[in-house]
């Protein structure tokens, strides 16, 4: 059996070794919603970019850092079960071409790396980081993962603090209403953008015994709780109002189609063409806004 395991294992470079284990597709993902909230934060307390090239060199190299860091420490710790499921059996990390102090102290390094450069944005970039680090390592992959259905709603903290790295080493101020509304946006985005990943790959996750919602739970529950989260979306729009109507009716828009999307492929009962839907559209919606207050933002200093 391992000879037959070593016969399969893919042919790869140190460079993509490198990329598979610090997930830089995850990283490259979350770098929008980072640079909109920069951008966001730039715009709202009209600063000047060129004044702020340092901390935004820091906020991008902090940000990907932390991100590389989150993604070594959870494949190091998930290579048990990575090596169970189809689309995870072939990280570097359960083929064991990078060796596990290897990734250990890859991930160590990249979490100094990542903190300390957010650090010199401002203190509380680098503890928005920290908390986002600790979430994703702790409570989500070393323990939730593999405890409770709730995994993805305890996972979503981390996966939301991009926006409010951003806005952060630009004003070390969280509390205005566009940023908290973003940093919810994603966090709520999070839910129906995995469940479909959890619909897709159910056989994966049911043999690894993952407590994904579909898998202990079931498709229906999973409908009628992205409706509930999709609600809370919709919602959540209100509170670009306090900054741009635009914003507010581009995201209401977005989660209305989002909502109907739901409710139309779910009735026809149809699992694998509502994830792949479901999923598609997650993408979607996320380019489009995030693109969107990038734009506005950037429209905004230009000619505001």
């Amino acid at each position: 059996m391992q000879k037959e395991t070593t016969q399969n294992m893919p042919n790869r470079n140190m460079k993509d070794i490198l990329a598979k284990t610090v997930k830089t597709g995850i990283i490259k993902s979350n770098l929008i919603p980072m640079f909109a909230g920069l951008t966001l934060a730039l715009y709202t307390y009209g600063l000047n970019p060129l004044e702020k090239i340092p901390d935004i060199l820091f906020s991008i190299i902090g940000t990907a850092s932390v991100i590389a860091s989150a993604g070594v420490f959870n494949n190091l710790y998930d290579r048990d079960i990575d090596a169970i499921m189809e689309r995870t059996k072939n990280r570097p990390t359960v083929t064991e071409e990078i060796h596990p102090k290897t990734a250990m102290f890859l991930g160590c390094l990249l979490a100094v790396i990542g903190i300390g450069a957010l650090f010199l944005a401002t203190p509380l970039a680098a503890l928005l980081g920290f908390i986002g680090l600790f979430f994703y390592i702790g409570p989500y992959t070393m323990w939730s993962k593999r405890k409770t259905v709730y995994n993805t709603e305890i996972g979503s903290i981390s996966g939301a603090m991009p926006p409010l790295i951003g806005w952060a080493a630009m004003y070390p101020d969280v509390t205005h209403p566009a940023i908290i509304g973003l940093f919810i946006v994603m966090v709520i985005w999070q839910m129906p953008h995995f469940y479909s990943i959890a619909i897709s790959k159910y056989d994966d996750y049911k043999a690894a015994s993952v407590p994904m919602l579909p898998v202990v739970k079931g498709f229906k529950r999973t409908y009628r709780q992205t409706n509930f989260y999709l609600i809370i979306l919709i919602a959540t729009s209100f509170l670009f109002y306090t900054l741009s109507l635009g914003l507010t009716l581009v995201s209401l828009i977005l989660g209305i189609i989002w909502l109907i999307l739901n409710n139309s492929s779910s009735r026809k009962q149809d699992q694998q063409k509502w994830a792949s839907s479901m999923f598609v559209y997650s993408l979607i919606y996320m380019t489009i806004l995030f693109s969107t207050v990038i734009i506005y933002s950037i429209m905004g200093m230009i000619f505001g």
